[in-house]
């Protein structure tokens, strides 16, 4: 039995992955996190053969996540489940030593797939993706203004393009108002925006969240 360990902080994503995995006879989630830190936690601790990792958490961003658990168990699958854009994340992810990238509108076969061939030590990418990387096509995605965001930024870029407040902002990744602002301020000069509005349709023209 291949033993999972999700880290997502939406509890349905949690627990439909259970349910979906539990109808199968190799697959078997034995743990699960709500955040960075305590995914990490238990990863470094207990015994798993694969690690579903989403990039943003609400606390640790998951690259950064991948990054410590590849510098203590560098063996360990990990395999990035995330709504942010193939396009733009699939290469940093790969790049940190992700074993694989899927996207969370995958179909539920992808989703068998991708879990078992990283369980297998291999690595795991869409058609999609394979058919970009092969073309050279994503180079050209690197060299887009959002490119020179740090995570941070980039999950306070998707939580103003959703309307969230700068003082929930501050709330859910546990940085101050006056932090945020800063941030907020950052993003708007990088991608040459000037509003909250522009940088919601920002996000929605590159497809990032």
């Amino acid at each position: 039995m291949i033993s999972i360990l999700i880290v997502d902080d939406h509890s349905v994503v949690r627990s439909g992955i259970r349910q979906f995995l539990a109808g199968t006879n190799d697959l078997e989630v034995t743990a699960e996190a709500a955040n960075g830190q305590d995914g990490l936690a238990l990863a470094l601790r207990d015994k798993f053969d694969v690690v579903v990792l989403d990039l943003t958490l609400p606390d640790i961003n998951g690259l950064e996540v991948l990054k410590r658990i590849r510098r203590k168990k560098p063996n360990l699958p990990v395999l990035i489940f995330s709504m942010l854009a193939e396009d733009d994340f699939a290469v940093p992810a790969l790049a940190g030593g992700a074993s694989g990238f899927l996207s969370k509108d995958s179909s539920p076969e992808d989703i068998l797939t991708a879990i078992r061939t990283v369980a297998s030590g291999a690595r795991y990418v869409s058609s999609f993706l394979a058919e970009k990387l092969l073309s050279g096509s994503l180079l050209t995605n690197q060299q887009l203004p959002h490119d020179a965001l740090s995570w941070r930024e980039m999950e306070v870029l998707l939580l103003l393009s959703k309307g969230v407040s700068l003082t929930n902002i501050g709330k859910q990744l546990h940085l101050s108002v006056k932090t945020v602002s800063t941030y907020r301020a950052r993003i708007l000069e990088k991608l040459d925006q000037e509003s909250n509005a522009e940088l919601t349709r920002y996000v929605l023209q590159h497809k990032l969240g």
